[in-house]
């Protein structure tokens, strides 16, 4: 039963696996990732793992994720544009995963065949009582200077946000590319709708008159 549940879900990890990877639509890139770690998780649970099974489901595929996919809808990315690729990428590609799969080959006879893999199926390695008995014992150093460093870079972070400043009171920001028209330039009695395009800088400061203020550049 364990087998048949076992090749299951690591069909369903390594089908959402290709997904990811041949999606254009980085939205359903991300939801195909999700796939992957609910399947992760579903195998973990099959190992006698409940903890790590619900950390991977909060953590990536809950918070992780959802930051991902807000992320994308924030920046509004499309399809990924079709550009010609290099073609040594193919081989490259399958030389590494086979890499991959010889080094899998390797650890699963490696794990077979060590004399510290227990005999039977039955292991606490990911219980809860296990790991908490771990952090709080063995590995309570590395996890307080992980508290530390995760702390520090919400401090940081903060003080980023907050920081000002950055140019001076006087200085005028000039996009690069964009279209004026006529009438926004050279106001005039009869409107002017004629658009005037300029594609750098220099050529916005010189259609608006302020080639000689201070100005953060922002070439298009």
């Amino acid at each position: 039963m364990l087998a048949l549940l076992f090749i299951l879900f690591a069909g369903m990890a390594v089908g959402c696996a290709i997904s990811m990877v041949v999606q254009r639509n980085p939205l359903y890139g991300a939801i195909s990732l999700i796939g992957v770690f609910v399947a992760l998780s579903c195998l973990y649970v099959t190992l006698a793992a409940p903890f790590i099974a619900a950390v991977q489901v909060i953590v990536y595929a809950g918070a992780i994720m959802v930051l991902v996919v807000f992320v994308i809808m924030l920046l509004n990315v499309e399809e990924e544009e079709r550009r010609p690729r290099m073609k040594s990428l193919v081989p490259i590609a399958v030389g590494l995963a086979a890499v991959l799969f010889a080094e899998t080959v390797f650890i699963i006879r490696f794990v077979a065949t060590s004399p510290a893999t227990p005999a039977g199926n039955v292991s606490d390695v990911g219980l809860t009582s296990s790991i908490g008995t771990g952090l709080f014992t063995t590995y309570l150093l590395p996890f307080e200077i992980t508290s530390i460093l995760l702390l520090m870079a919400v401090v940081g972070a903060m003080t980023l946000a907050r920081r000002g400043g950055l140019l001076p009171a006087n200085a005028v920001v000039v996009p690069g590319h964009q279209s004026f028209s006529k009438e926004a330039l050279h106001p005039a009695t009869t409107p002017d709708l004629t658009p005037v395009v300029a594609r750098t800088t220099k050529d916005a400061e010189r259609l608006m008159g302020v080639a000689g203020a201070p100005h953060a550049d922002n070439e298009g």
